[in-house]
């Protein structure tokens, strides 16, 4: 499969990122985190919009599971 998702560093501000990740989560219940982090995988993707490279996406994220 010739991979088109980018798996390089990408983000300028990743660790501004994580920071802001984080604190979403920091008051949620497990149950509550959990649907968070479903919903933003959902938003992200319909963003993608790309049926071949959402599956390459989570073929690459599950590889080493």
């Amino acid at each position: 499969m010739n991979q088109r998702v980018n798996t390089e560093p990408n983000m300028p501000l990743a660790d501004d990122f994580y920071e802001a990740l984080i604190e979403m989560h920091k008051d949620l219940s497990e149950e509550q985190s959990e649907t968070f982090n479903a919903k933003l995988i959902l938003v992200l993707a319909n963003h993608i919009g790309d049926l071949d490279i959402l599956k390459e996406a989570m073929r690459i994220a599950s590889a080493d599971l």
